[in-house]
């Protein structure tokens, strides 16, 4: 089957017959972005399926189908097969976050959304989060799902986070441990490590995972507008 890479509104066919390399200086040149590798992901076709590979040394990246429902996070010197008919790739580099998709003419599975007419709290799985847990992840979030050109995003710093929510940096930190702590609890990698350590990685897991598997969306911006307050009062 033919595969399609789209960035920032441009296609990029991939030819069967060599590797196709994504990064600062590839097939597909993200951005001259220096916490870019100049080859991050490449895709390649072995044994009569097409793969995403992470050849870099530092990076991650969060995979998900188009429903959202199947999302997979490629650690440095992992393999996916691609084995859906559109797959969205979302990685983060110092503090610009980058999206692209993935297209063939062919799928070897389909996947299906079961949709929660209520419009509540939950998403596909089994998350439920608080008003307040879920205004700091759009809040982290605002930067990606605003963006002005599709395929880069940024993500802001906890200060600012907190600024743009109106809470002290005591509250921010509190909430945001608490939101990790659920989800790694879930099974979601990539959100906690040792004292001190994957600040920054771990908001832009967060947003990574929170915007492809639609657990936030642009549906949720008033959320922002709603916050302004202390946030203390309420639980976490």
């Amino acid at each position: 089957m033919s595969l399609t890479v789209e960035f920032c509104g441009e296609e990029y066919p991939v030819a069967a017959d060599a590797e196709f390399g994504i990064g600062r200086e590839a097939d597909l040149s993200i951005d001259d972005n220096p916490y870019l590798h100049r080859r991050f992901l490449s895709i390649s076709n072995d044994f009569g399926m097409w793969w995403l590979n992470n050849v870099g040394t530092l990076l991650t990246a969060t995979v998900t189908d188009a429903s959202g429902t199947m999302q997979a996070w490629l650690a440095p010197g992992a393999k996916l097969p691609i084995v859906f008919q559109t797959l969205h790739v979302m990685f983060s580099a110092g503090a610009t976050t980058y999206d692209f998709t993935i297209s063939s003419d062919a799928d070897y599975f389909n996947t299906s959304v079961a949709v929660d007419g209520t419009g509540g709290s939950t998403t596909v799985l089994p998350v439920t989060l608080t008003t307040s847990q879920r205004q700091l992840i759009v809040a982290l979030a605002e930067g990606v799902l605003t963006q002005s050109l599709p395929g880069r995003g940024s993500i802001p710093s906890s200060a600012e986070a907190a600024e743009r929510l109106g809470w002290s940096m005591t509250t921010f930190n509190r909430k945001l441990d608490n939101v990790c702590d659920k989800l790694d609890r879930l099974g979601v990698a990539g959100l906690r490590g040792g004292r001190g350590k994957l600040a920054t990685n771990r908001r832009a897991r967060l947003v990574e995972y929170a915007v492809t598997t639609r657990l936030v969306g642009i549906e949720d911006l008033p959320l922002l507008d709603a916050a302004a307050g202390p946030a203390d009062s309420g639980s976490d």
